[in-house]
Order: C-alpha cells, then sequence, then structure tokens
C-alpha cells in the first residue's frame, strides 16, 4: 500500500473558506448559503488517483480498540475540546490539528491535562466537524495491516477534505481515497456506521451525493455502483440505507442512532408524532422487516428520549436538535453530550445501564457561551478516531437467558494477525465478587468454544470472555472486563415448557456429509436458515413438521467450520451449531 496526499482544490474556494474557519464565527455543520454558491466551482484535481485496496479490508466498528483520538481545534469551544481531550488521554493518543500550538497547549496545561499522549498537527483547517472529513480504519484480511479511507467530502472545505491525508503522513498510516475514476465517491462520516462485520448504515443522503446532477461534479451512480465502491474499499457488504428525516438538515444518521454493539441500535425517541419521530421509528421498522444481526437474530433497539429545548420546543417548531446517541466510544470511555441537569440524569442512567462498566463522561454542548448543539452537531460530529495497528478482534452473541442446570455453548470468533494462544471465559454467580475460569477451545479456524453448565439455581449468571495472542497481548470482550460483563438470566423450565428440548440434534456432530434432526412437541410450520459465523445466510426453506418430524441435512455444500441451523416458528426461535469438517 502507499501514502498518497489529496490535491487542493480552486484558489478562490479555499481562500473563501480558510477565511471562514479562522474567523468570528465557527462554521455551522450545515453547508451556508456562501458555500452553496462556491459550490457550482468546487472542482477535484485527479492528477493524483488511489486504486482500491489490494486485498479484502475490514472496517472497524467504533466501540473497537483505538489508538488515536482525533479533534480540530475550534478556538470558540475550547472548553468542549478540552474536556474531550482530558477524557481521551487517559485512554489513547490525541492528534489535535491546529496552528497555534502554544496557545492551545498552555490552554490544556493551565486547566490540568496531561499532555504527554498529545500530538499537534500544524495544519490549515476549515471546520471543527472532522467526524465528517477524517478518514476510516479498515484492516486487510480482518486484524491485518492498518490503513485509512477518505472520502471526498460533502462540503466545499478544502482544508478540511486533506486532514486524512495529513494524518496519513503524520503517523505513517496508509491511505485510499475514493477520488479516482468511476469511484469518485462522496461520502460523509455522520451519515456512516459500522459493526465491523461487513454490514453498514446510512440515510439515503448518500445516494442523492452521489446521483446525476449532483452538484460535486462526480460520476453519477447508481445503489449498485455506490456498494461496489465501499465494499472494495471498505469490506461493506450489506449497506442499509433509510429514509432521511423531515426535520435533520443535515440528514446523518449519527443525529439520531447509534450502534451500541453487533446487534444493539440506539434511536433517538420523540413523543407521539412530534418531530422526527415518526419517520425514525418508520425506518427501525425497515430494518427490523428486511434485515438482521450478523448473528442471524433481529436487532435490539434501545431507545432514549431527545429532551426539548427549555421552552419545549423540538426540531419540528423551531427548536435545535439535541439528542443523547451523538456519541464516541474511546476504548473503555464513552462521551456523551450533555444539555441541561433535569433532562440528562435520565439519560445518563439509561447509558450506565446500557454499557456497564464503561466511564460515561458527560459534556455539555447547549449553554450561551459554546452552543454547538445550535450549529447541528455534538459530541460524536467533532471527534474521530484511528483504530490499533494490531487489533486483537473478538466477536461474540452475547447469550439472553438459559435454563437452570442447562449446557449452553459459548462461541467466540477471534482474531489476531500472530494467532490465538487461548481463550477464557470468566464467570461468576451474581451477587459473588470472584469470577470463575473455562477454557475455550479452538473448533476451526478462528472460532472459539466451551459447553458451558449453568449451575442448578436461579442466580443469573455474570460472564466476560478474554483471549491471548501469540504475541502476548491480551484482550476482553466486553473491553471494560471485569468492570462491565455481559448477563445470562437463568430461568427454572419444566421440559415441556423449553422449545430448545422439542428439536433435538444435530448428530452427528462434528460432521462432513449430513446432520439429523428430530422434533418432539412441533406440529406446525418450521422455516429453516442456515448462517455462518458472520451472519450470512447460506441457504433456507421451510418444513412441515405435521408430515415429516425428522430431517435431514446436507453439509456438502457448505465450508469448513462453524455453522448455525436456525428454527422459527409459533414457539419463537431456536438455534443449534453444527461443526463442519
Amino acid at each position: 500500500m502507499k501514502i498518497v496526499t489529496k490535491s487542493h482544490l480552486l484558489i478562490s474556494c479555499l481562500l473563501t473558506i480558510t477565511m471562514a474557519g479562522f474567523g468570528q464565527q465557527p462554521v455551522p455543520h450545515y453547508t451556508t448559503d456562501a458555500e452553496k454558491r462556491d459550490l457550482s466551482n468546487y472542482q477535484f484535481n485527479r492528477s493524483i488517483l488511489t486504486d482500491p485496496p489490494a486485498e479484502e479490508v475490514r472496517t472497524m466498528a467504533e466501540w473497537e480498540e483505538v489508538e488515536f483520538l482525533v479533534v480540530t481545534w475550534e478556538p470558540n469551544f475550547p472548553n468542549i475540546l478540552r474536556q474531550i481531550v482530558a477524557a481521551a488521554v487517559e485512554e489513547c493518543k490525541v492528534i489535535i490539528t491546529t496552528q497555534n500550538e502554544s496557545s492551545v497547549a498552555s490552554y490544556l496545561t493551565s486547566n490540568g491535562v496531561d499532555l504527554t499522549n498529545v500530538t499537534f498537527m500544524d495544519e490549515n483547517w476549515d471546520t471543527l466537524w472532522i467526524r465528517d472529513y477524517g478518514g476510516n480504519t479498515v484492516y486487510t484480511n480482518d486484524v491485518g495491516e492498518r490503513a485509512l479511507v477518505d472520502w471526498i467530502y460533502n462540503r466545499p472545505r478544502p482544508n478540511d477534505d486533506i486532514i486524512p491525508s495529513a494524518h496519513s503522513n503524520l503517523e505513517g498510516i496508509p491511505i485510499y481515497i475514493t477520488n479516482s475514476g468511476t469511484n469518485d465517491l462522496v461520502n460523509t462520516g455522520g451519515n456512516f456506521m459500522s459493526d465491523g462485520l461487513g454490514n453498514a448504515f446510512a440515510s439515503e443522503l448518500i445516494l442523492e451525493e452521489n446521483e446525476p446532477g449532483n452538484p460535486y461534479g462526480v460520476s453519477a451512480k447508481t445503489e449498485e455502483q455506490i456498494d461496489d465502491i465501499m465494499q472494495a474499499y471498505m469490506g461493506i457488504d450489506n449497506y442499509i440505507k433509510m429514509t432521511p428525516l423531515p426535520f435533520d438538515v443535515i440528514n446523518h444518521i449519527d443525529m439520531h442512532m447509534k450502534l451500541l454493539d453487533e446487534e444493539t441500535l440506539l434511536v433517538a425517541e420523540y413523543p407521539q408524532g412530534v418531530a422526527d419521530g415518526p419517520q425514525i421509528e418508520a425506518n427501525i421498522d425497515y430494518i427490523l422487516q428486511n434485515f438482521q444481526s450478523p448473528f442471524g437474530t433481529p436487532y435490539k433497539i434501545k431507545r432514549i428520549p431527545s429532551p426539548p429545548s427549555v421552552g419545549g420546543n423540538y426540531p419540528d417548531n423551531g427548536g435545535s436538535y439535541r439528542n443523547y446517541a451523538n456519541a464516541i466510544f474511546v476504548n473503555k470511555t464513552i462521551l456523551i453530550p450533555l444539555y441541561r441537569p433535569e433532562v440528562d440524569a435520565p439519560a445518563i442512567a439509561k447509558w450506565e445501564e446500557m454499557m456497564p462498566g464503561y466511564n460515561i463522561v458527560g459534556i455539555d454542548v447547549d449553554n450561551p457561551d459554546e452552543n454547538l448543539i445550535s450549529l447541528v452537531g455534538a459530541i460524536h460530529c467533532i471527534t474521530h478516531t484511528i483504530g490499533v495497528s494490531d487489533p486483537l478482534w473478538i466477536v461474540h452473541q452475547p447469550i439472553a437467558q438459559a435454563d437452570s442446570g442447562a449446557t449452553v455453548a459459548v462461541d467466540a470468533m477471534i482474531k489476531h494477525n500472530s494467532g490465538i494462544a487461548s481463550a477464557t471465559m470468566y464467570w461468576r454467580e451474581e451477587g459473588t465478587s470472584d469470577f470463575s475460569q473455562t477454557s475455550m477451545t479452538l473448533e476451526s479456524d478462528s472460532n472459539w468454544t466451551t459447553d458451558f453448565s449453568i449451575p442448578s439455581s436461579t442466580t443469573s449468571i455474570e460472564y466476560y470472555i478474554e483471549a491471548t495472542a501469540n504475541s502476548g497481548k491480551t484482550l476482553t470482550r466486553p473491553i471494560v472486563a471485569p468492570e462491565g460483563y455481559w448477563t445470562i438470566d437463568v430461568r427454572t423450565l419444566g421440559i415441556n415448557d423449553s422449545s430448545e428440548n422439542n428439536i433435538v440434534g444435530p448428530y452427528p456432530n462434528p460432521t462432513s456429509d449430513t446432520v439429523l434432526f428430530s422434533f418432539k412437541s412441533i406440529s406446525k410450520t418450521i422455516n429453516i436458515t442456515i448462517t455462518n459465523v458472520l451472519g450470512q445466510q447460506l441457504n433456507s426453506f421451510t418444513l412441515d413438521v405435521a408430515s415429516e418430524n425428522t430431517i435431514e441435512i446436507s453439509m456438502e455444500a457448505y465450508a469448513d467450520g462453524v455453522l448455525f441451523v436456525n428454527f422459527e416458528g409459533s414457539f419463537g426461535k431456536v438455534t443449534k451449531k453444527i461443526i463442519k469438517k
């Protein structure tokens, strides 16, 4: 891979926007009227071209381990930025873009911020909205070489548009830019969210920005062509696009939604019929009706009410676009926006409930001195991250419920570029202080497992997974363990009440050709799907159990490794694991 630098744009546009960036008033998140006038002259110099990565890549999820938090120092928001930097330096390195290093350094130091982990990057800039123009971290072969991917920024702000190349040069990180030929993709970071497994979310703004007659001068693209570019540059296989919200003037999904993990969506909630509430709910319904999580299960939806102004106004009647979803993961810390104590307290409590063990840091973005939210943006909008150079990647679907005395399979996909030396499940009964250890074994490829026997009690089980790479690097999932962990709700059920016990099999397991399942006390139609560990559907069919109470499934067409057979019917959903060898 090679490091390239994006060319500057027209000098007239450069001078106009640079003056805005260093003027008295900060540039808002949305495109200003002056910028709309400049947009007709916004041209891209394609003398330096960047081809897609030669190898397959994976875009990291926001909750994965990060090495750098990056911000642009806008002098109008020193207190907000200071709080972000103060929290981040405890978790990672921080890169601050500024041409006034001595002044910013003095301000931070005088306010008690340790600069040991801070690097100042002396570059021109236009705005502080670095989420939109910052580079996105990808890895070759899931956990291999780290690189940045930079889209064409959807604002006529030329200095901002080259910041990813400056980060690339500063840290020696390869970069790929979607600026060549028909790969000239316009996109924005606030309208992108990835789960690290090839699934990503956006609003349909991405289609509008690249449609025929777009104002950016880039080639017209169909949705399929856009998807192909995102797959080639970022490894996105499933690009989910939702209807834009009527009162979100920038149409960025991070203003109302956030992925908390591979199967959980946090969304902003409004009173019934108010502002963008109806369209948000319609979009969530669209997701639930048409897509599944990478684990082949419905997405879990969490909600936090969006606060109105002091006078009770929402975005549909003049209120700013306040929400608590515009947050960022910085390793073991989550930075969230705050507005005023009486509405913030329940939101903070909800974040602490959803993300146990994380350090939840709230930052006021709605005060007279630094009213960031009035410019249509919050914490996620003014921050970005760069992932670590040697990720230890752990993917696991938490076990929500289990029967007392049952044996459950605890599975995880674990990868590191040096290989994995060991994996361990740590568990304890709720109310106890010490965790017990259960070793996991490598089944195939990168899939680790253990059969865990639930104690014969009704006490919930708290657990987490730890992995050690051959290099010696150790990491847990959740990353905050043991302070944070998953909880298995242990129930006592009669044998006839458990659907799991009514589907017997698979047999034999492991298998190289066929497996057999049989059914007890089930007399209706069952929908059966077969998925791999990434949740990709490999096959689906329907079985009428009333006429056939056994089924034999051929495995010959599937690659070796762990597969899941999902049974769904009036009884609910049951998943069985198969090891194909």
